[in-house]
């Protein structure tokens, strides 16, 4: 699935060609996404000017002078700039054009979403109870070490909940956690204040070399423009069981916690 990395350099590799313009068609080839695309999307869309370009969490966000198109990629979907005519494939679902070029929707699974929200976007259920930004100002240690308190969930599992902070995924909470010297098992109410403070910045580290290095490309991930990223290659531990260690030599260990694989290296993470 992508997260916070893919979606953001998404939001940055549309936002020169929709920020400013005014949407001039809209085309809906199968509203069966997550959510039904709703059937008077055109009608809602044409017309509006697209005023911002934001990213809460893994939603996109255009905002227009009457409410915001809400965008998730689900598990295998990518926004990409098209020309209009360009032919759609099986599983290009939705096109929203500006004049002389596009935004199409590709959704393999189906598990997308594409709505309209009137007036303040924050309220809509999608994203009303959504936890802090890892990227944001109010991502701190503190914030961290008082979230935790009471909790026996192990510190992976929360840091994957979106309750709690946006846009961390398996890939890389795995990758965060290796850099603060954490083990995913972990209870998180037992991190130190020292704990946190390691934790929060290699959260920021890991999201922001991945967005350096233009995320990671899994099974359908693309850019905007088709490109793929490249921070994959330098995984510390994530999809590497039974690899040495970047680090210390260590043979990678993988183990399921949450119905999810978590790797880690028993030397480097305690």
């Amino acid at each position: 699935m992508p997260e916070l990395p893919e979606v953001e350099i998404t939001r940055r590799g549309i936002e020169p060609f929709v920020l400013g313009r005014a949407i001039t068609g809209v085309a809906v080839r199968n509203p069966n996404l997550r959510q039904r695309v709703p059937r008077n999307i055109a009608r809602l869309l044409v017309g509006q000017q697209v005023n911002r370009v934001l990213r809460r969490g893994k939603y996109l966000l255009l905002e227009c002078d009457a409410g915001s198109l809400i965008v998730h990629l689900g598990m295998s979907g990518s926004l990409r700039v098209i020309e209009p005519q360009s032919a759609p494939s099986k599983h290009d679902h939705l096109d929203i054009v500006f004049g002389g070029s596009a935004l199409r929707l590709r959704d393999p699974r189906r598990f997308g979403v594409v709505l309209w929200s009137r007036g303040d976007s924050s309220r809509h259920p999608l994203l009303a109870r959504l936890g802090v930004e890892p990227l944001g100002e109010q991502f701190t240690p503190e914030f961290l070490y008082r979230t935790t308190r009471g909790r026996g969930v192990g510190i992976k599992q929360l840091l994957m909940n979106a309750g709690v902070v946006v846009g961390i995924g398996n890939i890389y909470a795995n990758e965060s956690l290796f850099r603060a010297g954490i083990h995913p098992r972990a209870r998180a109410g037992r991190l130190s204040r020292a704990h946190c403070g390691r934790l929060v910045n290699a959260v920021r580290e890991t999201l922001l070399a991945a967005i350096a290095a233009g995320g990671s490309s899994l099974r359908d991930f693309v850019h905007s423009d088709g490109a793929s990223g490249y921070f994959q290659q330098h995984y510390y531990v994530y999809d590497r069981a039974a690899l040495p260690c970047r680090v210390c030599g260590a043979a990678i260990r993988v183990a399921r916690l949450g119905q999810r694989s978590s790797f880690y290296c028993s030397t480097c993470q305690t």
